[in-house]
């Protein structure tokens, strides 16, 4: 039996040895050429994000550029800034100071809300100093539009959707950037996309007809009569078309259209009557809108999809009205929940409930010249109610629940950022890690935490959704310029996801 002596052993140790250092190859060298284990998305976030502190301080340092860094995105035609709440005062704060830039670096000159025509007219005629008959409003107190001889405007259920300090301060900011502009080509124009103001807007299609055409007033009058009995509660409308379709009753669409044909038939005659076409404009949409909103309370009672499609499609096309109205080269700055400006398509309202929204119609029809910047936020306070009709409240808002976007972004460690989701603007492997399915918050004007994910999340992937985002780890409620709010109708299709 052979073995190997200690000699021997040791020979053969030094021969190895010397063979390894005549190949100049150390052991150690093949551990460091394993490969590494890819960062997590947090790192990926921590090295790429654009961070700033509060958003005061971030606004008042040029040298934090927060808002520059959104240059590349003035090449839309139609830039959409989201929020995820409609009671958050950072994202309505950096909403209306991006809003600002644009306009004041990249030529913006439209900037349209989530909001009713009517009101949002009224604001309009304030901002670019329209003449012309009709109400002229600013967001103010009742008792300072009464001082001023003012109409008080955004007064229906929710009033602090739009009367903001956050928002006062822009419509403010705008009127004085107007001044001595021409108020056709080159003032900013304010305006509202929803549909919610049924008998408002009847009645301004009357008021218009009175001072243009006395004899079409009156049709209009006929016309709008049996349908304005039902606007004080419009889905009651509804409903009465659905069970009462076997006995005949199919509602008042014909009425309704009617009088838009009639409208549009005398365009050009109306144009050239006085106001530079802006009042005919103005009585042309609430008389499509009386159309849209006819037919959206009827649908709601059909399908929930039916009618959310039905109100997104009248924003986006009210969208394409302004902006063909302004001229070739109008560019619109769009304010919506992230709910109506987000690709549909990346999110679960297209996956399962096939609904689509105004921002995947801007794409569809924009391209790459539609692009959406969404607001984020992880913890803090909002303002909303409890139920609909119900009284402001100042609540607390719970931390994002794990596994969503808002909870990766707190886990950074990083309080605010702001990020470029775009391909060949976002790095590759970040990109690549953000496109994981997540949950993702929207609060509306409701919010319920005792129900928070059926109430408040949904399925996203983030940079299909969003081109670019701004996140707040802990927020603070908008200025609110009245807690009571007024009696009004349930728009059933602003309860889910709890008033968007």
């Amino acid at each position: 039996m052979s073995s190997i002596t200690d000699s021997a052993a040791a020979h053969l140790h030094l021969d190895g040895v010397e063979s390894l250092s005549r190949s100049h190859t150390p052991m150690h060298f093949s551990r460091q050429s394993t490969p590494q284990p890819p960062a997590s998305p947090i790192e990926l976030l921590r090295s790429h994000v654009h961070p700033f502190p509060s958003l005061s301080e971030a606004l008042a340092d040029p040298k934090k550029d927060i808002l520059g860094y959104f240059d590349s995105f003035s090449s839309a035609k139609v830039l959409l800034i989201g929020d995820s709440s409609h009671g958050t005062s950072e994202f309505y704060a950096f909403r209306g100071a991006l809003t600002r830039y644009m306009i004041e670096h990249h030529g913006y000159n439209i900037v349209a809300c989530e909001a009713d025509w009517p009101d949002a007219e009224s604001i309009d005629r304030y901002v670019r100093r329209r003449p012309g008959p009709g109400p002229r409003a600013t967001i103010e107190s009742e008792a300072e539009a009464r001082r001023a001889g003012r109409q008080p405007s955004f007064m229906r259920f929710p009033r602090w959707m739009w009367r903001n300090k956050e928002t006062h301060d822009f419509v403010e900011w705008l009127r004085c950037w107007n001044k001595g502009k021409d108020m056709k080509k080159e003032a900013i124009g304010f305006y509202g996309l929803d549909l919610y103001s049924m008998g408002s807007s009847m009645r301004a299609v009357i008021a218009y007809l009175d001072e243009v055409d006395k004899d079409m007033a009156e049709t209009a009058r006929r016309c709008y009569s049996r349908l304005l009995d039902w606007s004080e509660d419009p889905h009651e409308y509804g409903l009465e078309t659905l069970v009462s379709s076997g006995k005949g009753f199919k509602g008042y669409e014909d009425d309704v259209v009617k009088v838009l044909k009639n409208l549009l038939s005398k365009r050009l005659e109306y144009e050239r009557v006085k106001w530079d076409g802006e009042e005919f404009h103005g009585g042309e949409q609430n008389a499509r809108l009386v159309k849209d909103a006819e037919h959206y309370y009827k649908a709601m009672y059909y399908a929930r999809d039916e009618s959310w499609n039905l109100r997104d499609t009248h924003m986006f096309q009210t969208l394409q009205r302004i902006l063909d109205h302004r001229g070739s080269h109008s560019k619109a700055i769009v304010w919506a929940h992230n709910s109506h400006i987000g690709d549909a398509r990346a999110t679960s309202m297209g996956w399962s409930a096939d609904e689509l929204n105004v921002g995947q119609l801007c794409k569809e029809a924009y391209g790459k010249k539609a692009l959406a910047i969404g607001c984020l936020g992880y913890t803090g306070k909002v303002a909303a109610a409890k139920r609909w009709d119900g009284d402001m409240c100042i609540m607390h808002v719970k931390p994002a629940l794990p596994n969503s976007y808002e909870r990766l972004m707190h886990d950074t460690g990083i309080r605010n950022f702001v990020l470029d989701l775009r391909t060949k603007h976002c790095d590759k492997a970040l990109r690549e890690a953000l496109m994981e399915k997540r949950l993702e918050r929207f609060i509306g004007v409701i919010y319920a935490p005792a129900t928070e994910r059926q109430s408040h999340y949904s399925f996203a992937v983030l940079p299909e959704q969003l081109d670019g985002i701004v996140y707040f780890d802990e927020t603070e409620e908008v200025g609110a310029l009245e807690v009571h709010q007024p009696l009004g109708p349930l728009e059933f299709d602003e309860t889910w996801p709890f008033g968007l």
